[in-house]
């Protein structure tokens, strides 16, 4: 596959340089992307951040932009390089620059290329150091990946200008990917139950990233990878199957009765906090649950777990979304529709 997504590479740039580019043409944001895109097709963060392109990109920053083509430092981390892929291609539809359709279909290639052997997605590609190689659900990165892909393989429109053999190449990819999230779906006492954020790339067990991300199961990045297998087309037993686990575990280990939200707090070293209070009618769901235990757990930036949020560092309890409502519209509305069709 490799080498097919090389020559497509060509074939683009070569058909990028052959057509004219009419000025009228111009996407300012799209100009922008093209600018921060890296040669293997992918794009980078800065400072730990997605690319922000509502900033003025200066002349020093064009020519550090420039000369940074070659760094093997792009992700898919917070959106980077799905986000710009789709951006891109809705700019070709409205422009019908070719420069843009050709950006797309080589972050396309990108996304084809950092597929690893168990059919998932790593955090960060080529460089798969650390957590950074693991099959990455955390803040949706390889969910990201897998609604273009899905989008590609089953021909939809907006991905209609996008290069034939890049085409048939994600109709090989998606079965993969599907394969991988049913492979990694945690099995607790014999139950399948639902995804942890990030899962080891060759054993596929629940792995953990940052100190501050444990090994778990997870309350939020497992309702994005449901809403995905719950639209896929004619589901198989299996996908029936890891849907309706997943369901049910969300509703075993909703934390009913309760809410959560950050408020004022002169006391506190940033001057707010985030606080758990009893609230009639509410639910939530933690982000951490702790595996075989189903415990909600908070940990901080030393790596220690807790199973009070009120006992980690107050940087952490304002700055990560440890409770949430992940999945309160999935089990009130999708699911519902879902299970009538395919009951």
């Amino acid at each position: 596959m490799k080498q097919l997504l090389t020559l497509v590479f060509t074939i683009i740039i070569c058909t990028c340089n052959a057509q004219q580019i009419n000025q009228s043409s111009i996407d300012e944001t799209a100009e922008k992307m093209l600018l921060y895109q890296r040669a293997n097709g992918g794009w980078p963060q800065y400072k730990g951040d997605a690319t922000d392109y509502s900033k003025e990109i200066t002349a020093e920053l064009s020519v550090k932009l420039i000369a940074d083509k070659e760094r093997l430092d792009a992700t898919l981390d917070d959106r980077s390089t799905t986000a710009e892929i789709k951006y891109l291609l809705a700019a070709h539809q409205r422009t019908n620059n070719p420069a843009y359709l050709a950006a797309a279909e080589k972050g396309i290639a990108y996304l084809l290329m950092a597929q690893n052997t168990a059919g998932g997605w790593p955090q960060s590609y080529p460089d798969t150091s650390n957590y950074h190689g693991h099959i990455t659900y955390n803040d949706n990165a390889m969910i990201d990946v897998m609604w273009i892909i899905k989008g590609l393989a089953e021909d939809d429109e907006r991905y209609q200008a996008v290069a034939p053999p890049l085409r048939a190449s994600a109709k090989e990819a998606f079965p993969k990917g599907i394969q991988c999230i049913l492979n990694t779906q945690v099995v607790q006492e014999g139950q399948l139950t639902v995804w942890c954020a990030q899962h080891d790339r060759h054993t596929l067990q629940p792995a953990p990233a940052r100190k501050f991300e444990p090994a778990s199961l997870s309350g939020s990045e497992s309702v994005g990878i449901t809403y995905l297998l719950m639209a896929i087309d004619q589901p198989s037993p299996e996908i029936k199957r890891a849907v309706r686990a997943a369901v049910a575990w969300f509703e075993a280990l909703k934390i009913e009765g309760w809410n959560v939200e950050i408020r004022k707090d002169p006391n506190q070293p940033s001057g707010r906090d985030r606080v758990v209070f009893e609230e009639e009618g509410s639910t939530i769901w933690a982000r951490f649950y702790e595996l075989n235990t189903f415990k909600p757990i908070f940990t901080g930036r030393d790596g220690i777990s807790h199973y009070q949020l009120e006992e980690i560092e107050n940087e952490r309890r304002v700055g990560y979304g440890f409770y949430g409502k992940w999945p309160q519209n999935l089990l009130r509305k999708a699911y519902p529709v879902w299970e009538e069709k395919w009951d």
